[in-house]
Formats: structure tokens, C-alpha cells, sequence
């Protein structure tokens, strides 16, 4: 047996890293299912504030990726989500190259419901990128998109967590006032959008030779 968390969640193997914690696949030994769980790795104080933050997010949308309980252990914090299944809109590309008009217009049209009721909830997602769009196992269904990942977004209610000198953000995606360091603003998501859709029909992503990302100096998350 894994390491268990919490005396709950058994962690079994790594699905995917990312800057704020590894995702694992874990066994509910209390449920006995499978679900997906985001382990925090970074330890300083606004890395842990922002996945605190992360894990109390709350939008109920068929097509958003949410939490659904957190757990603290020893230090260390876990939310667990439900596996999704299909892979990501970033794999899809990687495996089939342009996707045409129709994955493009159906993909983009539930990526913008999506959007719109993450940002009615008052939250700016702050990384829209196709590694952080999850696909339901639909088979040779319609295809079903999840927006994940909501490890650096913003509250608009709430302080920013990162300085005047910080920027967070992932190069080529990012709106270029973003980069800049503007406040979070629900239109830089959808600048990212368009890049996602141009992506989706070219196989060419836009901003592909922008400079710099997490970390870059000149800017706040």
C-alpha cells in the first residue's frame, strides 16, 4: 500500500505536475473509487495561501473542473476532484494536429460557458491553455471539455498574492497586460481564448515566441 492521507485517500501514481503541486490518482479507501487529488509541494506562504484559495473554489458548471473537498495532514494540504478521464485538449493536439472547425467551435463554445460562469463567480482563471482543458471519456461521442486547474486564478474581491515585481503567468497564453502586471481582469481569459481557438484550428499557437513566464520581473499576479 501508498502513503495514505488523511487515514483517507491512498496515493497511488503521479497524473500530472504543475507549479503550485503534483496531481495524483488516489483510492478513496472510504468510498472505494478512484478520484484525482492535488497534493501541494510548494511550502512558503503565498504558495500555500493561493492553494488554500484553490481548494475552496467553487463553481458548479458541466463544464468546470472544481474541488470538491479538501484535507490538511502534517502540514501538507489535498483537494480531490473526480478523475476526468479523456486526457487533455493539449494531448489531443499533440496526437491529431489541427482539429478543424467543428471540434474547434464545439470545444470553444464550452470553454466559453465555462468562462463565463467562472468569471460571474467573481474569478479570473488567469491560465487558460490546453494542458488545463480536461476531456470527458466520451468515446465516439461529442466531445465534453472540463476547464481545470485553478492554481494561480484570482479573485476580484480579494488581495493579490504575488508583488509588483512578480508576474504568474504561462508564455504564449497570457494577455499582454498580463504580462505587464494589470490587475486580473475576466478579458485576459479571453485573450487566452482566442489563442486556444487559433491553436486548436492551426496547430500554431500565436504566442509562441513571447518572452519570459512565472516569475518574470516587471509585473504582479
Amino acid at each position: 500500500m501508498g502513503e495514505v492521507f488523511a487515514g483517507r485517500y491512498e496515493l497511488v501514481d503521479v497524473l500530472g505536475r504543475g507549479g503550485m503541486g503534483d496531481v495524483w490518482r488516489v483510492w478513496d479507501l472510504r468510498e472505494r473509487v478512484f478520484r484525482a487529488a492535488k497534493l501541494q509541494r510548494q511550502s512558503d506562504g503565498a504558495a500555500l495561501l493561493r492553494f488554500v484559495r484553490e481548494s475552496s473554489t467553487r463553481v458548479d458548471h458541466p463544464h468546470v473542473l472544481t474541488p470538491s473537498s479538501w484535507w490538511a495532514d502534517d502540514g501538507r494540504v489535498l483537494f480531490v476532484m473526480p478523475i476526468v478521464a479523456g486526457g487533455s485538449v493539449a494531448v489531443l493536439l499533440a496526437d491529431h494536429g489541427p482539429l478543424g472547425d467543428w471540434w474547434t467551435a464545439t470545444l470553444g463554445g464550452q470553454l466559453l460557458d465555462a468562462l463565463a460562469a467562472v468569471h460571474a463567480a467573481g474569478i479570473v482563471h488567469r491560465d487558460v491553455k490546453p494542458s488545463n482543458l480536461l476531456l470527458e471519456a466520451t468515446g465516439v461521442g461529442a466531445p465534453v471539455l472540463r476547464l481545470s486547474d485553478f492554481g494561480i486564478s484570482a479573485r476580484l474581491d480579494e488581495p493579490r498574492l504575488t508583488r509588483t515585481t512578480e508576474v504568474v503567468h504561462t508564455p504564449g497564453y497570457s494577455a499582454p497586460e498580463a504580462r505587464r502586471g494589470a490587475d486580473p481582469d475576466p478579458r485576459q481569459d479571453l485573450y487566452s481564448v482566442g489563442v486556444v481557438l487559433t491553436e486548436l484550428l492551426t496547430g500554431q499557437r500565436v504566442g509562441a515566441g513571447e518572452p519570459g513566464g512565472a516569475g518574470e520581473p516587471g509585473g504582479a499576479g
